[in-house]
């Protein structure tokens, strides 16, 4: 059983790491070149600067999306409270357009 998972693990690329493996040397860089640079600042901060602005024009769309609801459901109440009160005076005996 142990050879079937040796044999079926190790083609796949699972196994011992051999960064782990003390024979190995570590390899020695110098640390103050290898950084992200100007490049990789310009393109954080592109990407941040993205990141905000699309922020911000996702809650501007979802305020006016919320507004025009609340507007297009006032509007609905005072056309059914005009809608009731034309009713009710209709049924009275009055025209509405006498008043």
């Amino acid at each position: 059983m142990h050879r079937f998972i040796v044999a079926v693990a190790h083609p796949m690329g699972i196994g011992p790491n051999p960064v782990d493996d003390p024979l190995i040397p570590p390899i020695q860089v110098d640390e103050n070149l290898v950084t992200p640079g100007v490049v990789g600042f310009v393109v954080t901060l592109f990407v941040a600067l993205a990141v905000i602005f699309l922020v911000t024009d996702m809650t501007r769309r979802i305020r006016r999306v919320r507004y025009r609801g609340e507007v297009r459901e006032r509007l609905e109440a005072e056309r059914l409270n005009a809608e009731q009160v034309g009713e009710s005076s209709t049924t009275e005996g009055e025209h509405p357009a006498a008043n």
